[in-house]
């Protein structure tokens, strides 16, 4: 929709990436009672992979993800300079072009608003290029922007997708490659093969800052494909990116009560504190988010929803405070590694952000990946909240 606008609306969602996106293709398919407008710049999705095991996501919420899969794998790899292995467990990955086609089907074309919101606010907003929206709820979900209250480490990324002569031989995914060169922080390669020609190549840190030099991470990512023996003759995409780990923050300074505005997605916080992945967080949210959208109080049930999964993520930051304090940066790999030896329903469930009690005492018993007094350390200074 172009130029000038004055209207109004049952739900206007604020940013199009992946949180947004699927909140409006629950509301539509779900609720189609309801006029829904989405506002993002563009395009839709952005230029992203997202992937998910197929543990992430509850069977009764799969209806949501389901079409949008390009990318389907049933086992996936990890290598460490000490141990490799194969895990059978599902994995999928999803575009940013899939979910944008998905949402213009489920949204009539006047309902997409290619534009920036200036200012939002928990009934209207207002639009870069002129015009007010107002709604009975906005949604906000403009992604993470920045998080100065929060304590955190990065995880921060260059992927490729690399045309390779002849082939290059990846059966399935490799989720962690650490047997590269540990470089600022804990650097891993991921791979996805889309098909017998085209890979995705990926160079990922743990690292304590989140800068990133795009340029180095190219020319890595160049010397990881010639050490493999494969010729590139093209790429065909490319995304970065530098997701928060985090270590320590209040709920309450990230999303003040006092804010009345909904959220939704990583602007929640709604998003593994250890991995930075949002997916699963994004599809649950999205799920229930039909049944709540005609309560006057929508606002309160998402902030509460907000709470609750923070709240439950206090395990696994405190796991990032012993990764960032406890180990040295050339070591870190040493936790993942030890972490991949474990059970494979017991990495389901982490990744899912669902630990049971006794994968939280099976994850801290035994010798530590890292030395006891720093990880004394680390604690002794932990924010439980």
């Amino acid at each position: 929709m172009a130029g000038q606008i004055d209207d109004r609306c049952d739900i206007a969602i604020v940013g199009g990436g992946l949180a947004g996106g699927l909140a409006a293709l629950a509301l539509a398919a779900r609720r189609p009672d309801l006029d829904v407008r989405l506002v993002e710049p563009g395009p839709v999705g952005g230029n992203h992979i997202w992937s998910f095991f197929d543990s992430d996501i509850a069977k009764a919420d799969r209806w949501l993800v389901a079409p949008l899969v390009r990318h389907h794998w049933p086992r996936y790899d990890v290598r460490f300079p000490a141990h490799d292995r194969t895990l059978r467990m599902g994995y999928k990955s999803i575009t940013g072009e899939a979910l944008a086609e998905a949402v213009a089907a489920a949204l009539p074309e006047a309902r997409i608003i290619a534009d920036r919101a200036k200012h939002v606010a928990p009934d209207h907003l207002l639009l870069a290029r002129g015009g007010r929206l107002s709604a009975k709820h906005v949604i906000d979900a403009r992604g993470a922007g920045k998080f100065p209250t929060l304590d955190c480490g990065w995880q921060k990324f260059v992927g490729q997708a690399l045309t390779i002569a002849g082939g290059h031989g990846v059966e399935h995914p490799v989720v962690m490659d650490a047997s590269v060169e540990q470089l600022d922080g804990y650097r891993f390669v991921y791979l996805l093969p889309f098909d017998a020609e085209t890979l995705f190549v990926e160079d990922t840190y743990y690292s304590n800052d989140a800068e990133l030099d795009e340029a180095l991470v190219r020319d890595r990512l160049a010397a990881y494909a010639a050490a493999q023996g494969w010729t590139v003759t093209a790429t065909t995409r490319e995304e970065s990116g530098v997701l928060p780990v985090v270590i320590a923050g209040d709920f309450d300074r990230l999303w003040p009560a006092s804010d009345r505005t909904a959220r939704i997605g990583v602007r929640a916080g709604m998003f593994h504190a250890t991995t930075g992945y949002s997916l699963p967080y994004a599809v649950r949210t999205a799920a229930a988010l039909p049944a709540l959208a005609g309560r006057a109080d929508l606002p309160e049930q998402l902030r509460a929803r907000a709470a609750a999964s923070w709240r439950r993520q206090r395990f696994y930051r405190m796991l990032d405070a012993m990764l960032f304090r406890a180990a040295d940066p050339d070591a870190r790999y040493r936790i993942f590694e030890r972490f991949y030896r474990l059970s494979p329903r017991l990495i389901a469930r982490f990744y899912a952000g669902r630990s049971s009690a006794a994968d939280r005492l099976r994850l801290l018993a035994g010798k530590p990946p890292v030395p006891v007094g720093r990880a004394l350390a680390a604690l002794a200074g932990f924010d439980w909240r």
